[in-house]
């Protein structure tokens, strides 16, 4: 997978991915261009196509219709993006972003819990 980020319509298909089964290339127009027939299927399968060549999903060809799927998870996506910001930004500490969110109460009560439940674990 590439440690670049995704443009928005790639990133618009993918999250169709992640909150769902797998699903064909009709079902994504349909989902990402309700109403606009079949006008999009150039888009969808360019995206597509650009998402298998980066690693971000797989096709599975074994039905006469194939099915796309992610090969990671949001949260791994996530993280990497993550990781990348603090690298440039920060070079590489968390500790501004985190203090940001804490100060702007970004995060909630659940949130802040998990959040010490991990750095007590590491104290450990």
């Amino acid at each position: 997978m590439t440690d670049k980020g995704l443009p928005n319509a790639e990133l618009a298909l993918m999250e169709l991915l992640w909150n769902g089964e797998d699903r064909t290339a009709r079902q994504i127009r349909e989902e990402l261009y309700p109403g606009d027939s079949r006008s999009q299927n150039g888009t969808v399968q360019r995206l597509l196509q650009r998402l298998e060549e980066k690693g971000f999903i797989k096709r599975n060809r074994k039905l006469p219709v194939h099915l796309f799927s992610p090969t990671n998870t949001r949260e791994s996506y996530v993280a990497q993006q993550m990781t990348s910001l603090t690298e440039k930004l920060t070079q590489g500490s968390f500790v501004p972003a985190i203090t940001h969110l804490l100060e702007e109460k970004k995060l909630s009560r659940t949130e802040i819990d998990k959040l010490r439940t991990i750095l007590e674990g590491e104290s450990s």
